[in-house]
Formats: C-alpha cells, structure tokens, sequence
C-alpha cells in the first residue's frame, strides 16, 4: 500500500490511526479470545509495541485511539513513548489493548511477522516505507510504499477477515484526510 514517509514514533502516527479507524471498521480483530470464544473489546483501546533502550518490549495501550485526531494521537504516542522508555507508564497505560500494532520501519525493517499477545486475537505490523514502481490509473510511477502485515488467532478469526481489514487500512492510508 502507499503511504506517508518519515521515521520514528510521531510519523507512525497515521499508520497506527489507519490501524484503529481500521479495528473500528472491522471489529472481528479488536478483542479477546477467552474461555474458548472470542469477546469484543469495549472499544478501540490499541496496543502499541515500544523497544526499550536497555531492552525488551512493552506494549503500553492507547485507549479510544480511533477517536483522536492525528495531531492528538502523534502528542499522546510521543508522550506514552518516552514513559514507557523511562518506566513511568501510568497504570491505565499498561492493560486493555484489543489489538496491537508493531513498526518496525524505524529499524530499516521492511516486513513485519509479529506475534500475537494473547489474549488478544490479532497484531498489525509495519515496515519501513520504501520507493517502489506503482501503477495507478494505467500509469507507472515510484511511491513510497509500505508493507503491512496481520497475525491473526485462527480461533477467532480467518483469512478473509484479515484481508478485509487489510484492504481497509490501506484504504485509509492512501487517503491520510480521512485518519
């Protein structure tokens, strides 16, 4: 899919939001499986994978992140950001993701095969944009493009599922005033 260039946390900002406005669109991804059936999350509560300096990983949770505006939601990832590399996550901050996305980009990364967090049932995973040959209308061009990949519990879920959210997310990436 194409998309917007840039690196680090604030210009992943539109991938993240194309991946709530996404969960939102396609609620079969956003949620839990649990006791042998998949629940809904309450809302569009989205996880985000963050490297820690000394290392590890940690997922600290942007809630209600189809609801924030870009500009909002680039401050608010910023910020969650630097206290999760600096172990100051508020306790809201630590639980409740439905879906996680992962960006690896930033690492020069361009494919993303994540793992699930159960019990969430899906991760969405961005690589680096890069320039390649891309038609539209007929008429070949370069673009920046990115790749996006789905990990999915096939015990919530399927194929067709994930390619529909898929189709959405680059949908909404393609059209960056819609996010």
């Amino acid at each position: 899919m194409t998309t917007e260039r840039g690196s680090g946390s604030s210009s992943g900002a539109p991938r993240r939001s194309g991946a709530a406005l996404g969960a939102r669109e396609v609620p079969d991804l956003n949620g839990f499986w649990t006791e042998d059936h998949f629940t809904a999350a309450d809302g569009i509560h989205l996880g985000v994978a963050v490297s820690l300096r000394g290392g590890g990983l940690v997922a600290p949770t942007l809630h209600h992140a189809d609801t924030l505006p870009l500009p909002q939601l680039m401050k608010t990832l910023k910020e969650m950001v630097n206290r999760a590399r600096t172990g100051r996550l508020r306790g809201s901050e630590v639980s409740g993701a439905g879906i996680t996305v992962t960006n690896l980009g930033d690492q020069g990364v361009e494919s993303v095969f994540g793992v699930i967090h159960p019990p969430q049932v899906a991760l969405v995973g961005f690589g680096r944009v890069v320039d390649r040959p891309w038609a539209v209308d007929g008429l070949l061009g370069v673009r920046p493009v990115v790749t996006a990949t789905l990990s999915a519990d096939h015990r919530a879920t399927d194929g067709a599922v994930g390619a529909r959210y898929l189709a959405v997310v680059a949908r909404l990436l393609q059209t960056p005033e819609h996010l």
